[in-house]
């Protein structure tokens, strides 16, 4: 016998029947489709609107039930696999979609809820902490490679400049050259780093034409790793030292 059922307006027939599940506090998945069919159509007599789109789409559903409620009486079809097919397996399906979209919904609007009670103040820092700048951290700005390294590198270099000296030409005097401008210099090196982007810091260091410029060079260099301008790496020990421009 059907058990009379008084609700209240449903958004549709498929949240109208997983009420009655929750309500008869039945498995979804082994549904009484029998009871289940009675307290929906029960249901439907007790609808008072004068909307045929909503009528409609609830009297689909009933005809879908029935229907359902029908094949259950007769003989289990067979699949192609050799496993039998539960007539509720589609209606199942619907209803498992339709639970997981309206519980994301009221999720979504739960959120939005909490959401208007969320205040913001303007962005307000001072200027101390909008000045900071973190420390260089020199290990990692070296990456592996050692001062010793670039210093044996610079000696090579220096070196190689001294060995042009040409020993006859010297005997004539002392050249007196002018002091390296350092600004001059540092301007210099920017504008190699921005055209080059990564290069070989030994082929930079090869193309001063004299100590003064390499040493002068070299110190700049390491004020722009400092900085952070400069990144210098090495794949393999003993390999070329590459300086890669963050210009």
């Amino acid at each position: 016998m059907a058990i009379p059922v008084k609700l209240e307006v449903f958004e549709g027939p498929l949240d109208l029947l997983l009420h009655l599940i929750e309500k008869n506090k039945v498995d979804i998945y082994d549904i009484p489709i029998v009871v289940i069919t009675e307290q929906y159509l029960d249901y439907i007599k007790q609808m008072e609107t004068q909307d045929m789109n909503v009528m409609s789409e609830f009297l689909v559903m009933a005809a879908t039930l029935i229907d359902i409620k029908c094949r259950m009486l007769l003989p289990r079809e067979v699949n192609e696999e050799g496993e039998e097919e539960d007539p509720r397996a589609e209606l199942v399906q619907k209803l498992l979609e339709h639970k997981m979209y309206k519980y994301m919904s009221e999720e979504l609007r739960d959120r939005q809820v909490d959401a208007y009670r969320n205040l913001y103040r303007d962005k307000h820092l001072p200027k101390e902490i909008q000045d900071f700048k973190p420390p260089v951290n020199y290990e990692e700005l070296l990456d592996g490679v050692t001062l010793s390294r670039l210093n044996e590198i610079f000696q090579s270099v220096a070196k190689r400049q001294t060995d042009r000296i040409d020993t006859i030409r010297s005997q004539y005097g002392n050249i007196e050259k002018d002091e390296v401008d350092m600004d001059v210099k540092v301007l210099y090196i920017q504008a190699y780093a921005r055209e080059h982007h990564t290069f070989s810091f030994r082929k930079l260091l090869e193309k001063q034409n004299s100590k003064m410029e390499i040493i002068v060079t070299f110190l700049i260099i390491l004020e722009m790793m400092k900085t952070g301008e400069l990144v210098i790496s090495q794949e393999k020990l003993f390999d070329d030292i590459l300086i890669t421009s963050n210009i």
